[in-house]
């Protein structure tokens, strides 16, 4: 889909990713604190743009082959690129938020999944199992490892937890001086398969987990897509980079420090 070219960064250039990932993580927490009952997604739109003049930063999805909005606002059975509008959350509500920023040319893109108040049981273990596969296919990121590891890693876990959709035909992807690029990064797949993990390569990885289904169709706006059977989905995304001594997650504020030391993986930023 972005081609076979995979670019390389030099740690320079993964530092200026790295403050696009700082606007991406530190915007979203500002989101995830203003989602409530009542708030639009209009609201949670033009809250972001006000980060992002705040920032300094500009946006890579406003304009995006026409998109409207700076963040994708996705509800309930919206998997994915929902666009911002009048529609208002109702308690019990999930919406999925993904969010980038550009600085200096180089790319940040993350996603999160928030409940609006008090959501049902199997809605909360929804979000949880979809961040968590997030996290382990993170952790299964190595030089000189394959993208199939981090694919393989992110299906097991979820294979694991219960009778969940894996979304079909959306994957995660490369990322730096544009925001799509090569290499797919399926969120199913064989150990030891794709393209081999090197120095400089940077990824975006999102899970995007569904109740039911894991087939998709796109409404008549030509961005949303739903789940074909109703249920509920969940997407939570990070931007990484895999350096000789580790994990670097650009897009989360400590790193990914915390959740990799939970999972016995060193956090590691470039060196020159």
């Amino acid at each position: 889909m972005f081609g076979e070219s995979i670019e390389l960064k030099t740690p320079e250039q993964l530092a200026s990713m790295r403050q696009a990932g700082l606007v991406v993580g530190r915007t979203l927490e500002v989101l995830r604190a203003a989602v409530a009952p009542g708030v639009s997604t209009d609201d949670l739109d033009a809250l972001a743009r006000e980060r992002l003049a705040a920032e300094g930063a500009t946006s890579n999805f406003l304009g995006y082959h026409g998109f409207t909005g700076v963040i994708c606002a996705s509800v309930n059975d919206e998997i994915v690129h929902g666009i911002p509008g009048d529609r208002v959350l109702a308690e019990g509500d999930l919406i999925s938020i993904d969010f980038g920023a550009v600085v200096d040319g180089w790319h940040g893109d993350a996603a999160i999944s928030v409940p609006v108040g008090e959501v049902a049981p199997e809605v909360a273990e929804l979000n949880r199992v979809t961040e968590e596969s997030l996290w382990r296919g993170i952790a299964a990121a190595r030089i000189g490892g394959r993208v199939g590891d981090i694919s393989h890693a992110i299906e097991s876990y979820v294979r694991s937890q219960g009778r969940y959709g894996i979304t079909e035909g959306f994957t995660g992807h490369g990322i730096g001086s544009e925001m799509h690029m090569a290499p797919d990064v399926p969120n199913s797949g064989r150990r030891g398969k794709g393209p081999k993990l090197q120095l400089g390569m940077a990824l975006a990885i999102e899970p995007m987990i569904t109740l039911g289904t894991s087939r998709a169709a796109i409404l008549e706006d030509d961005w949303t897509a739903v789940t074909t059977d109703g249920t509920w989905a969940a997407h939570h995304e990070h931007s990484i980079t895999v350096t000789t001594e580790g994990v670097w997650v650009l897009t989360a504020l400590d790193g990914g420090a915390a959740r990799l030391a939970a999972l016995g993986v060193p956090c590691a930023e470039p060196t020159s």
